[in-house]
C-alpha cells in the first residue's frame, strides 16, 4: 500500500506542471515582500486614510502579520487554480497516455486507485500551504518583524495584537486546507469523467466563477442556493481576524466544506469503479 501510495506522490511531483503553482507562489510573495518593503508607506497612507481625521495611527504598522494577512487575501483567490491545474490531471492524464489501463492491472481495486488518486491531491494542496506559509509568514517577519495587526472589514477597523496573530494564522491555514480540498476533489471528480487533461482543470475554475458570479447578485431569487455554494464559505478564514472570533459560523463553513469534499469524492469512487477502462 504504502509503496502505490509512494509511486502516485512520485507522478504527480514528476509533472512540470506541478511546479508551476510553488514557482508562483515564491514569485509573487517575493514580489509583494519587495513593493512593500520600497513603497509600502503609500499603501498604508492610502489604505487608513479615512481615519486620519478620528485618531493617529502609530508604531510598526508595516509589520511582518500584516504582510502576512494581504499576501493570504491577495493569493488565497488563485491558489483554486494551481490546485487544479494538478489535480485535475491525475486521472485524465493517465487516461490521455494510456497508462492508466496499466496502472489497473496491477492488483490493486479501483477504490484504493482513487484512494490513493484524493491523497495524492490532499498532500499537493498541503506543499503549497507550507510553501505559502513558510514564505508569506516567516519571509515577511524577517523583513518587517513583529506587530499588531490592523484589519478593515464590515464592523471596521480591528486592532489584533502580535501575541494573538499566530494561532489565528494557524487557524486561517488549516482552514485553507479545507477549503482547498473541496476545489481538489471537485478537479478530481471531474478528472474521472474524462479522457484528457485540460477538461477538468477548465470546468473546476468554470464552476468556482459561476458559483461566485451568483454569490455577487444579492437578490432574493438565489438566497435558497447560497448555503449550498462551497465558494460562500471559502472566504470565511478572514472571520478568524475578527474581534470576537464567530466560532460558530467559522465550524458550519468548515462542515459544509468537507461535506462537499466527501460528495465529490463519492461521485468519483461511484463513476470510477463502473467505468470502462479498457474499452
Amino acid at each position: 500500500m504504502i509503496r502505490i501510495l509512494q509511486a502516485e506522490i512520485i507522478k504527480a511531483f514528476a509533472r512540470p506542471r506541478s511546479y508551476i503553482g510553488l514557482a508562483s507562489i515564491v514569485a509573487l510573495v517575493v514580489l509583494i515582500d519587495t513593493s512593500f518593503y520600497f513603497t509600502g508607506k503609500e499603501y498604508i497612507d492610502l489604505l487608513f486614510q479615512s481615519f486620519d481625521q478620528v485618531f493617529s495611527l502609530e508604531g510598526n504598522i508595516i509589520n511582518g502579520n500584516l504582510i502576512t494577512f494581504i499576501i493570504l487575501q491577495t493569493l488565497i483567490i488563485q491558489l483554486p487554480l494551481l490546485v487544479a491545474l494538478v489535480t485535475g490531471d491525475l486521472i485524465s492524464g493517465e487516461s490521455a497516455l494510456g497508462t492508466l489501463r496499466y496502472a489497473l492491472t496491477k492488483p490493486i481495486s479501483r477504490f484504493k486507485f482513487i484512494t490513493y488518486k484524493w491523497i495524492t491531491a490532499m498532500l499537493y494542496v498541503l506543499a503549497i500551504l507550507i510553501l505559502l506559509g513558510v514564505f508569506a509568514y516567516l519571509l515577511s517577519l524577517v523583513i518587517f518583524g513583529l506587530g499588531d495587526l490592523l484589519v478593515l472589514n464590515a464592523d471596521g477597523l480591528v486592532v489584533i495584537r502580535s501575541a494573538e496573530l499566530f494561532w489565528r494564522f494557524m487557524a486561517a491555514f488549516v482552514f485553507a486546507f479545507i477549503s482547498l480540498t473541496t476545489v481538489a476533489s471537485l478537479s478530481l471528480m471531474f478528472s474521472a469523467f474524462s479522457d484528457n487533461s485540460i477538461g477538468p482543470i477548465v470546468l473546476t475554475m468554470v464552476v468556482i466563477i459561476v458559483f461566485t458570479v451568483i454569490s455577487s447578485f444579492e437578490m432574493s431569487f438565489f438566497d435558497p442556493v447560497m448555503p449550498l455554494l462551497f465558494t460562500n464559505h471559502m472566504h470565511l478564514w478572514r472571520r478568524l481576524f475578527s474581534d470576537p472570533i464567530p466560532m460558530t459560523e467559522i465550524m458550519q463553513s468548515a462542515g459544509v466544506l468537507l461535506l462537499h469534499s466527501a460528495v465529490f469524492f463519492g461521485i468519483t469512487q461511484y463513476h470510477f469503479n463502473r467505468k470502462d477502462i479498457f474499452q
